[in-house]
């Protein structure tokens, strides 16, 4: 599956960094779905191959600007460009009660239907368990966080792992050889002579289901402790370095640190951190670089760690490695 970025920069863009805004792709075929949408998101996805007719969910981790202020002109370029299926948005409250304001007063109409969906549907219950929702090939599930607004994250887990039919078992059963035998092996559960057949009981892997976590604005990362579990990727904001610690936690943020030890205490094999204030540049000659908050990570964390870029792309494959999309083009042909 694929991770690109549309924004990585908190509270305001600077020249290099658009606000907050994540494209998670599909491993098969087209779908993605849009993790938050700052201001100019649309802008940002005309760079990239995604098409706003494939867009299959959007999730709003909080009402503040910087991670929604997109969302209106986005939806209303989809219906301009022919878009007539359903899109479901998982946000808070607020940004419905926003949405439907804003078409009321300035007559804003949408070719297709808009279905939200509030993050609490999703969270931990009284079970002790994530009542997770389906989309396409992932279960979503969502957790609140430490903000000064309400904040969630949400986690997206494959839903079927490919492998292979277990055909001994299959001719065992009363399900005749044909068609629905490749549907099970695609994932798709089939029904026969009144009988239902699920696709995991018929298809053998050693692989297991893929994991990404992407979080809002946070304040304290242990609080992902649940949601993390089986984790391969962790998408979290680093607004601040250490030395601004106390800022940080005044305005409901993290720090680079902060966030690297818990993914090193989680064991989590895979750290994107994102959501850097303006102060920091990409220029690492600059005292302010960005690149301090790597060097502040890898003091505590040992894994694969990478700073989040403007549409940069990378790839998580089946073994849970997650590598730049181009770092792993350039492995397949052989070069350093």
């Amino acid at each position: 599956m694929f991770i690109q970025f549309l924004g990585t920069s908190s509270g305001t863009p600077t020249k290099q960094r658009n606000v907050s805004g994540l494209a998670l792709q599909e491993s098969k075929g087209r779908s993605w779905y849009l993790v938050d949408c700052g201001e100019a998101t649309q802008h940002q996805l005309l760079h990239t191959k995604l098409s706003l007719n494939t867009l299959k969910g959007i999730f709003i981790t909080h009402v503040h600007g910087d991670h929604c202020y997109g969302l209106p002109g986005l939806l209303g370029s989809a219906g301009m460009t022919g878009r007539t299926e359903t899109l479901t948005i998982v946000a808070p409250a607020g940004i419905r009660e926003w949405i439907e304001a804003t078409q009321r007063f300035t007559e804003f109409h949408l070719s297709f239907e808009l279905n939200f969906v509030l993050p609490e549907a999703l969270m931990l219950n009284q079970d002790n368990d994530f009542p997770e929702m389906t989309f396409g090939q992932f279960n979503v599930a969502a957790t609140p966080l430490i903000h000064r607004v309400e904040s969630y994250a949400y986690s997206f887990t494959e839903n079927w792992v490919d492998g292979e039919l277990d055909v001994a078992g299959l001719r065992a059963s009363d399900l005749p050889a044909g068609s629905d035998w490749g549907r099970l092996k695609s994932g798709i559960d089939v029904s026969h002579d009144g009988k239902l057949y699920r696709a995991r009981d018929f298809v053998i892997t050693d692989s297991v289901p893929r994991k990404v976590v992407v979080c809002g604005d946070n304040a304290e990362p242990a609080v992902l402790k649940d949601l993390c579990n089986s984790c391969d990727v962790l998408i979290h904001e680093a607004t601040y370095a250490k030395e601004l610690a106390e800022q940080a936690a005044t305005y409901g943020h993290s720090y680079a640190e902060q966030v690297a030890a818990f993914a090193a205490q989680q064991a989590i094999p895979n750290l994107l951190l994102t959501h850097f204030s303006p102060r920091y540049q990409l220029n690492p000659q600059v005292k302010s670089s960005v690149d301090l908050l790597r060097q502040e990570a890898r003091t505590v964390y040992r894994g694969a760690l990478f700073l989040a870029e403007d549409l940069h792309r990378y790839r998580l494959d089946k073994e849970g490695v997650c590598m730049q999309s181009n770092d792993w083009l350039q492995m397949l042909c052989g070069r350093e």
